[in-house]
């Protein structure tokens, strides 16, 4: 099993690029874990934002196997407290049989077709955070169920 984090449009600040690489390398300690950097999609002055998402759901559906489970962050998912989190996560983990792919939108959020192929929907928090932002933040919480799970000493209740 795996884990893929598909971003969409780039990282361009500094303090974000460290979080993201900081936690990335600490998951790989625990799981086979990747991430796919979606580009941004170019001239978009001219688009409506329909055809933006639509633009970039092509591009992250080309990411995504059909026996991948797929969870976007979206503002209307599910919310949890990170012990919860991770009990999810590894039922999840224990119970599928494919591999399993978070998402990142763009600006706009998602196509009505990568909501349509989605399994599930997380939401972070009901602030709203830019989408650079939720990288690290996501990141850093992936590697926290990890240790709650192995009952490691980084989670404190």
């Amino acid at each position: 099993m795996k884990i893929k984090l598909i971003m969409t449009g780039k990282t361009n600040v500094g303090w974000v690029e460290s979080g993201i690489g900081l936690y990335a390398g600490r998951l790989k300690h625990y799981v086979n874990f990747s991430m796919v950097e979606i580009p941004d999609i170019r001239n978009t002055s001219s688009m409506s934002r329909e055809l933006v998402k639509a633009r970039e759901g092509d591009l992250q559906m080309k990411n995504i196997a059909p026996s991948d489970h797929v969870i976007l962050l979206d503002e209307k998912g599910a919310e949890f407290t990170s012990a919860a989190w991770a009990a999810k996560l590894e039922s999840r983990i224990s119970h599928s049989s494919g591999d399993i792919v978070f998402i990142i939108g763009g600006a706009y959020g998602f196509s009505d077709s990568v909501y349509a192929r989605a399994d599930e929907k997380l939401s972070l928090s009901k602030m709203t955070f830019s989408h650079q932002m939720v990288r690290a933040i996501f990141l850093e919480q992936l590697y926290r169920a990890f240790t709650i799970m192995r009952g490691e000493p980084y989670h404190h209740e």
